[in-house]
Parts: structure tokens; sequence; C-alpha cells
């Protein structure tokens, strides 16, 4: 107000001389604090992480349009601040390290499978083909190239018929399995006909005749395993009935033929029965399947069948097709005495009786056997017939490097000859969201119904909020192979089933409680795995990678660098990486994942900013090795 006097003029006047005289006193308190508060930060947190950059991810696409990216446009918007314990870097700090690519020679390196390793093992049971890692300074440190000319799989159904030539460059088994319908080239392209060796006419007519001998169609039979399974025909048609079968291959003579599974969008690893057990747990599948796959089941005391009874379910069938089945009609074809399949026969029926299995039907070339419900009678009938025992010491889901035995995995107990050992499961799709039984029974620690029921809805939340900020997730057909690095429940499949697209469980060996039992329950499939150690599957198997809390469970186990070269070694390009973990372990992964030629970003966890879990989203670029014209 114009000629009003501050009443408050007197004082300053009256202290003015004392500010001035003090000025530099408080500009110097003022610094001091605010160096004891930067320092006291840096005690605090003292990790000396690169910041969190707020850059938009990109990605080349393979028709050269950098609108595909999944994760740009909608991610731009979001905040990426730090909240929690990522230090702005230092001036000065060191440059990120760029990851060399590879010798195109590498371009189809499986480490744990590699040919010329495996040639210092003994041949002897196909030992030498069985998983054989590098050691530590045998690690390649550099990036697998995709081969010359690699394009993006066709989407799904289209895959299961057609693959890109240029993907998996090898006319092998086009000339070797000519006759059988399992493979054609066609141009700049691979045709699967849907034959195979015992099913010229192709997997649909096979599977039919199955389906008229045991149902496929009830519901009852969800979960399957294809040993010796050329290009997975038979688990690529399955699928189309709701059946998921685990399809496994050595990676042998017959060249790539998992990889040629691979990018038919069927699900598929390099594997094999030698000395070791499967790795999959007990009571997982509930049909298991032989065409012609050249397995030895009469010898080495029946182990290869022993380990079949181990991960079939109580009830589950065995079906086998081609020799010895039906030699009377085919011996002249096979080039084999009369005598000779005759006796192989014979001692697989022994070793199936010795099992207590029953032969349910055998029906032109197709055998059915039926694993019993429980063991009270065969516990009976041990009194007589004494071989092969029952096992006293391994825990049946043991198999990561678990040797096998001659001895029956024991079923758990039940009080009546006619109630299923473990419980009985709903039929598909019921057993997907049902409390699955061994968590009803208490045998998983910490893991009671109202928790599983819990991680089902928090799953359902978390691919929700997955799908706002990764376009693409949305988009059905757009990925199709996906891997979980640390399934727990199952929860992150579970809450994808709707999309056409299937899911590898990994229950990592280093996991505090075994839960892979519980996923195949659900009627999903996984593997073991160490993720200190390579996958058993080929170059650029999935097209989407998860890793929930693997860096936290691998801390101090082995090396990050080492596991983010891997999943990049598995991953397509353009492929995406969601890793969910704390904020400085993620610091620590992006600083090593800009080297790799990965465009990636953190973002918030889907509660708020508040949270130390965020998430790390990554886009693979497109590049491949250089072709014959170019340096």
């Amino acid at each position: 107000m114009a000629g009003a006097t501050n009443p408050y003029s007197g004082v300053w006047k009256l202290y003015q001389p004392f500010w001035k005289r003090t000025n530099l006193l408080r500009l110097g308190v003022v610094a001091l604090l605010c160096s004891a508060s930067y320092f006291l930060g840096i005690l605090q947190h003292g990790s000396g992480a690169t910041s969190v950059t707020s850059t938009v991810v990109t990605a080349v696409s393979c028709d050269r349009n950098p609108a595909a990216s999944p994760i740009a446009g909608r991610a731009a918007a979001l905040d990426f601040a730090v909240h929690h314990g990522a230090d702005e870097a230092a001036p000065g700090a060191p440059s990120v390290r760029e990851f060399p690519a590879c010798d195109v020679k590498y371009s189809e390196y499986t480490p744990c499978e590699d040919r010329d390793r495996s040639l210092r093992f003994d041949r002897d049971r196909l030992i030498y083909r069985e998983r054989h890692c590098p050691t530590k300074g045998e690690l390649l440190k550099c990036l697998i190239p995709a081969p010359p000319g690699y394009r993006n799989p066709f989407p799904w159904p289209a895959s299961r018929e057609t693959a890109w030539f240029a993907n998996v460059p090898h006319k092998e088994l086009t000339v070797e399995k000519a006759v059988q319908n399992w493979i054609h080239v066609d141009g700049d392209k691979f045709r699967f006909p849907g034959g195979g060796t015992m099913f010229p006419n192709g997997a649909d007519a096979y599977i039919d005749d199955i389906d008229r001998l045991i149902s496929l169609s009830d519901g009852s039979i969800r979960t399957a395993v294809d040993t010796g399974c050329g290009v997975a025909s038979w688990g690529a048609y399955l699928l189309s009935r709701n059946v998921l079968t685990m399809s496994f291959a050595p990676r042998d003579s017959h060249e790539a033929q998992v990889q040629f599974a691979l990018e038919r969008g069927v699900p598929a690893m390099i594997g094999v029965l030698a000395s070791i057990r499967l790795p999959y747990p007990s009571r997982a599948f509930d049909m298991a399947h032989c065409s012609r796959c050249l397995i030895p089941w009469h010898l080495y005391d029946g182990q290869y069948l022993i380990e079949v009874d181990r991960i079939l379910r109580p009830g589950g069938y065995w079906i086998l097709s081609g020799p010895p089945v039906n030699w009377k009609k085919h011996w002249k074809g096979w080039d084999r005495t009369r005598e000779d399949l005759n006796h192989e026969q014979s001692a697989i029926e022994a070793v199936a009786r010795s099992l207590c299995w029953n032969k349910l039907k055998e029906k032109g070339d197709i055998a059915i056997w039926q694993k019993p419900i429980n063991h009270i009678s065969c516990k009976a009938n041990r009194k007589t017939a004494r071989s092969p025992r029952f096992c006293q010491s391994q825990n049946p889901d043991t198999a990561w490097y678990t040797k096998m035995e001659s001895c029956i995995t024991p079923l758990p107990e039940v009080a009546r000859v006619e109630e299923i050992s473990g419980g009985e499961l709903k039929k598909w799709p019921e057993r997907l969201t049902a409390v699955p039984p061994r968590i009803a029974s208490g045998s998983i620690d910490g893991a009671t119904p109202e928790v599983f029921l819990q991680d089902t809805e928090l799953w359902k939340n978390r691919i929700a909020y997955y799908k706002t900020v990764i376009n693409q997730l949305g988009q059905k057909g757009r990925y199709r192979n996906l891997l979980d690095m640390n399934a727990k429940f199952g929860g992150f499949a579970t809450a994808l089933i709707d999309d056409p697209l299937w899911v590898m469980n990994v229950v990592p060996t280093a996991a505090d409680v075994n839960t892979l039992g519980v996923i195949y329950e659900r009627g999903l499939i996984g593997t073991y795995q160490d993720w200190c150690e390579a996958m058993s599957t080929y170059p650029r198997t999935y097209d989407l990678l998860h890793a929930d809390s693997v860096f936290t469970l691998y801390k101090d186990r082995c090396e990050m660098e080492d596991i983010l070269l891997e999943m990049d070694r598995i991953l397509r390009p353009e492929g995406t990486v969601i890793i969910r973990d704390d904020v400085d372990a993620l610091v620590k992964i992006k600083s090593i994942a800009d080297g790799m030629r990965w465009n990636s970003r953190i973002m918030d966890h889907e509660d708020g900013p508040l949270q130390r879990e965020k998430l790390l989203l990554v886009v693979k670029t497109y590049w491949t090795a250089p072709g014959p014209n170019r340096e």
C-alpha cells in the first residue's frame, strides 16, 4: 500500500551489518552440509553404477522398418527417473565394453553339445552326445551371428509348414528323408508336408490312428514327450488337439532336426537317452511316444524304459511304432532277420511287464502300453518278480546330471487300489488354473493353495502391464517361442495361454524350491536349467525371453555377462527380453547389454516408481554375419 511503512524495517537495519559480516560464514556452512549429504549418499548406495538412461528403444527390423520396434513409442512417455539406488555416473566413467561378433562358423553353435568337444567322451551308450559344457576358459566372449540372409520366421500357423532356407541352410534331411515326406526344398523355403518315417501319409492321419485307440480329445491327455522327434511333426500336429509336446532329439547325423522344429514354432530341445536322466520331473507327461526313434529300449537292463516310466504320470501311455512292432510285415524292408526282431519285441514286452505296465492295444504299426495308476499291486508282485527293484534313495524329481538307475521310481503311497497316486488331475483346460495336486498335498515347501491362486492373479496383472509397455506383446502372432527363465509356478505362461504361442518354463537348478512338477500338473511344459551353463538348444530359438529375478538368484554363482551372452545366443534378431530384478542389478545389466547390440531401457514396476524391483526391456537389433560378397 502506497506510503505504508514496513514495521520490520528497523529490525533489518539493526541486523544488516551482522548479515554482511556473516555472509561468507553462511555460504561455508551450506557448502559443508551439501558435501556431507553427497558423500553420505555414496556410502549408502555404494554401487558406483551408471545412471538409468532414457533413450527410446528402437530396432532395425528385418524389413528395415524402424517402426516395428515393440517398445518404441509408448515407452517414451514413461518415467525413467532414478528412484532407488542408481547413482549418477561420475564424470570420466569407463566406456561401455563392446562385444565383437563371433566368426560365422559359430552361427549354429551349441556350447554344451559341441561336436569337437563331444569326441573327448565315451561313445558307448551315446554318452558323447550328452551335455558336455565348456570350461570357464573355453567360454566364448562374442555374439553368435545369424547366418547371412536370415529373416524373421513365418508366423504361426504358416510356420508349421514353411521355413526360410537361409535360416537353417541344410539340405541333408531333404535328401536322406526324401521318400518319407519329412521336408522338401522349394526355392528359398523349406516345406514340411507333415510326414514321418512311420507316417508317410502325414502326421494328422497317424494321430487319427492313435486317437482311435486312446482318446486324444477328452482333455485327459495334455502333455506329451516325443523321444527322437525328427523335425517334430508329431508334436506340431498335436497342437491343434490341445496336446502340448516336448520333442527332443540329439545333435547328430540328422543335421539340425531340432533346429527345424524350432523354426516351425514347435517346442523342442536337444536331448538324448544315454546315461543320465532326462531334465524333467517325475510324473510329468500324460503320454510318451517313439516312432522309429532307434532307441534300444530292451538294452542296459531296460534303463531307458525305466526312465520313461519315471516321467510318465500314473495312468500315462507309452506309444511305440516302427521296429520291432509289426515285424512280421516289415522285416524285409527293415533289413533285419525275423529272429532278431522277434527277440527285440519279446525283450521290450518283458521290460514293460516288469514295470507293471499293461499292454492296451497293438494295431497295425502302433503298440500302446499304460502305466498303472498306483504301485499297490506292483509292489505285491515284487515278492515273486524281484527285478527291477524299487528305488530307495534318489529324489524322483532330481534330474540334472543325475545318473539313471536300474530301479523303478516309486509312486506316492495310496490307501486304495483304485486311488491315483499323487492325486487326480483335472482335465484340460480346467487343470491349468486348478490347484495342482503337489500343492494341495503340501509336498511343495511354502506353497499353499492360497499362495498358488494369488500367484495366478499376480501374473494376470503383470502380463496386462507388459502388454501396455510392449505394444507387440498384445499383437497375436508377433511372438511364438517364449522362454521363462525362472518360471516358479508357471504363472507367466498361464496368463498368456489364450495367445498363439508356447512357453518353455525353466526351473533353475539354483532355485530354493523345485516347482517343475507343479508346472506339468498345470498342463504346461518345461525343463531344469543351470544358467551358469548354456541351454540345450540352438541359436535363435526364442522370440521373447522373460527373466524374473534370475540375476539376483545367480549373484556370486557365475558371471553376469556369461548369462547375458547365452541369452543373446538363444534370442532371435529383433527378439525381446523382459528382465525383472532389483534396480541395482538392472543398472549393471544395462551397462553390459549396451555393448551387445541390444537397445534397452529401465522402466518402473507395475505398482509404481517407489518399488525397488523394476523392468529392463530389451530389443535385440537385427544383424547377421556378412555374406560371401561382403567383407
